[in-house]
């Protein structure tokens, strides 16, 4: 047989059998989580190995209504953390991509004293560690009283949004051809209408994939969460109330179920918005 043709062939084993030891290992945790999530305790408990759920426990939703209940009728309360959490990383959002945008526009166009040192001190603030900078803000919004609030919550994320917003937005603006922005000036355009008419719409896909950044940032943080609401819990947001499933006195099982509250909206926003999250991730690489 001919050797080209034999290492091919082992090539094309060897590709494939990656592939589905990648998807398995990646996979496997994700399906576990949400098998596990339906089970009953006195059943794992008694065959570990069997954690596949029957058809009457993945109709029952036991577990699941167990962390949506109010604490009141003996539940969990995570429909208010779900609240909480969509408020304050859709406000995060919202506040990081009209400032992010507008500094990063600026940074990429606009030609002012120290704009290179600005544009670097604003990014190197992103490479701290967010301890650092959460003993600070903690003693600053305690004192002027923003501290138990999802306002000023979402005001402290924006330490760690602005920064990569404006990193991945300049990048992108600076491949938008600078001759349509000008053409748009000559037929009497300001520079905020070309802003909304000419770069933002060309630049969807970036600004698409640093909204999802962004919101998984703010969905998932628990750090700063824990020291400005951990005292108010009826403004706890989602790894807040999942922190409180990981004790010995609540199953594993409604822990799970937790997990997978969390996770599904972040996997599902992904699958929404992969195209623009691609394009606008790799767009910016090369300059137009």
């Amino acid at each position: 047989m001919n050797r080209n043709l034999v290492e091919q062939r082992v090539l094309v084993v060897a590709k494939w059998a990656s592939l589905a030891f990648f998807v398995f290992i990646t996979a496997f945790p994700l399906v576990y989580m949400i098998a596990l999530s339906f089970k009953d305790i006195g059943k794992i408990l008694q065959e570990p190995s069997n954690f596949l759920p029957s058809w009457d426990e993945l109709s029952g939703f036991e577990t699941y209504r167990s962390v949506l209940r109010s604490d009141s009728e003996g539940g969990y309360g995570f429909v208010k953390f779900i609240k909480n959490s969509a408020i304050v990383a859709l406000a995060t959002v919202i506040i990081t991509v009209t400032l992010g945008t507008l500094a990063a526009y600026a940074a990429a166009r606009l030609n002012f004293f120290g704009k290179r040192q600005i544009s670097a001190i604003i990014v190197l603030v992103y490479l701290f560690p967010a301890i650092v900078l959460a003993i600070p803000l903690f003693v600053v919004f305690s004192r002027i009283g923003l501290r138990d609030s999802l306002a000023g919550l979402s005001i402290v994320y924006l330490a760690q949004t602005i920064p990569v917003a404006l990193y991945m937005l300049r990048t992108y603006f600076e491949t938008v051809p600078k001759e349509i922005e000008e053409a748009a000036m000559a037929d009497g355009c300001g520079r905020l209408a070309v802003i909304r008419r000419v770069t933002l719409p060309l630049s969807a896909p970036a600004i698409a994939s640093v909204s999802l950044y962004v919101f998984m940032i703010a969905w998932n943080e628990f750090l700063f969460a824990f020291l400005f609401l951990q005292a108010e819990r009826d403004r706890w947001t989602l790894p807040l109330g999942l922190q409180q499933l990981d004790t010995a006195e609540v199953a594993k099982t409604v822990l799970m179920a937790g997990s997978v509250i969390i996770s599904v909206p972040i996997i599902i926003l992904f699958f929404v918005a992969e195209r623009f999250l691609t394009e606008g991730l790799t767009a910016g690489g090369v300059k137009g």
